[in-house]
């Protein structure tokens, strides 16, 4: 039995969510503590499981604020370090009137690019069930060797190995290093979240069971492919069975911030419940019912990592 169920990897930040504007009509912004690593686990310690958190942030009020948020919703945050020199990364997210987003990023350098390969715990990543990583801790070189090193040990572990691109094209130099990277998680992953336009853009394919083919061509040892399409609802691919569906549209959504984070945790509880041999087109579909359903509740909420939905919330959004 291992200690955690899922451990993570990657940015812990500030996102900066318009509410509102001031008498003098300037922008508000609220500091809600995010980063997607972060908000997975925090939507899986809301259905009790056990989580951990590997990343960095600055030694400033942030950081403080940071740690104390993950502390306060379950994450184990012993490898979560802090930096003396270098300021906790930000993020300013607007709000478009049809709830997407667009980011502007306070993060050359931030905190999270400076996690190094010596603080890499192995012990705690060994004693993980699940090991969940994006791109963000990709971008620049030292935090990528850190990266590496950490997967190298989950797959010597026999960690479940889960993967979300969770692409951020102003973070990159440029694309095609972007696109170097993914191919690189590819590799390692035995479960890929992938949104809509990111299948497109990693693949060249528009059809989405097309692209779900060229990563399958190039990775064979992923064993189960989830794409996210936003308000058209979410697919599985597994084996030769895809499930498709809908999206729970709630008419109170404010925003989407977190709502593929919330649907990647849902989806990695399912795995820690079933695994991931001989899953049936009902386990898919009861799978994928409850992320849509997490995630059309986090749409009604600022932020995410702090206000995940319960599971009777989930139950009674799914009817």
């Amino acid at each position: 039995m291992k200690k955690y169920d899922v451990t993570a990897l990657g940015e812990l930040l500030i996102d900066f969510t318009e509410n509102g504007t001031s008498g003098q009509g300037n922008p508000l912004f609220e500091a809600n503590p995010g980063g997607a690593p972060c908000n997975v686990l925090a939507m899986l310690g809301r259905l009790g499981r056990r989580t951990a958190f590997i990343g960095k942030v600055g030694k400033d009020f942030f950081g403080t604020q940071l740690k104390e948020a993950i502390e306060e919703v379950g994450i184990d945050a012993s490898c979560l370090y802090m930096d003396e020199k270098v300021h906790t990364t930000l993020a300013l997210v607007h709000t478009f009137p049809d709830g997407d987003r667009d980011f502007s990023f306070y993060r050359e350098p931030g905190a999270d690019m400076m996690l190094t390969e010596d603080e890499v715990p192995e012990e705690l990543i060994r004693d993980s069930r699940i090991f969940h990583f994006g791109t963000l801790s990709m971008t620049h070189e030292g935090v990528r060797s850190a990266t590496k090193k950490a997967l190298r040990i989950a797959k010597e572990a026999g960690d479940v190995i889960s993967f979300d691109p969770n692409l951020r094209p102003p973070l990159w130099k440029s694309l095609d290093d972007a696109k170097e990277q993914v191919m690189y998680g590819l590799q390692y992953c035995d479960v890929l979240k992938i949104s809509d336009n990111e299948i497109q853009w990693l693949t060249g394919e528009e059809d989405f069971t097309d692209g779900v083919k060229w990563i399958r061509g190039r990775f064979p040892q992923i064993r189960l492919i989830l794409v996210s399409m936003g308000r058209d609802g979410s697919r599985a691919y597994y084996g030769d069975i895809m499930e498709e569906v809908p999206a729970k549209l709630n008419p109170n959504t404010i925003e989407t911030t977190g709502a593929g984070d919330t649907f990647c945790g849902c989806v990695l509880n399912y795995v820690c419940e079933h695994g991931l041999e001989d899953l049936t087109s009902e386990n898919l579909r009861e799978m994928l019912a409850f992320a849509n359903a997490a995630a059309s509740v986090i749409t009604t909420r600022k932020g995410a990592l702090r206000v995940m939905p319960t599971p009777e919330e989930v139950l009674q959004t799914l009817g």
